[in-house]
């Protein structure tokens, strides 16, 4: 699978990925260390936790540089009246007679919580180039739609406070 990234995604993944080997990699061998000094090591906890977060650490990190050499780079550049990447989008949901926002953002930094939408989610898909006031029919994996009309369109500029998340 490969996963659609943007240039600052993959400019914070680097980040991360950075401060994970200079700095938690060293502390995580330094709190292994210290660990097995204590004796024991068949009924050490610390040294069993120590190994679990190191090994984390490592994981995360391989996660990371997968997810970078996978990568298809995607534009975050869209027409001025029409959704796109980073976009803040309020959308009325006719079903419901309800009226919620989202930002349009990449699969790693989505939160459907936070109101951050994947551009792979159905409504994410649905709602990519359309127009405002557009009447949108979102369709869900089981087949099953919905309707959505686009209320307003904020072309927002990714200022990077987006987390990437974390798994």
């Amino acid at each position: 699978m490969r996963n659609e990234l943007t240039k600052k995604d993959i400019e914070k993944m680097r980040e991360e990925i950075e401060y994970r080997k200079l700095v938690v990699r060293k502390e995580a061998l330094e709190a292994v260390k210290e660990a097995r000094a204590h004796g024991d090591l068949s009924e050490n906890f610390e040294y069993h936790a120590a190994k679990k977060d190191k090994n984390q650490n490592e994981s995360r990190i391989r996660y990371l540089e997968r997810m970078i050499k996978t990568a298809v780079v995607i534009s975050e550049e869209s027409g001025e009246d029409e959704v796109g990447m980073n976009n803040t989008v309020e959308v009325y949901f006719e079903e419901d007679d309800l009226t919620e926002i989202y930002k349009i953002v990449t699969t790693v930094r989505a939160d459907a919580l936070k109101g951050l939408i994947s551009i792979e989610s159905p409504l994410g898909k649905a709602l990519l180039g359309k127009k405002e006031g557009e009447r949108v029919q979102v369709t869900m994996d089981n087949g099953s739609s919905y309707y959505v009309v686009i209320k307003k369109i904020e072309n927002t500029v990714d200022d990077g406070t987006d987390p990437i998340r974390k798994f």
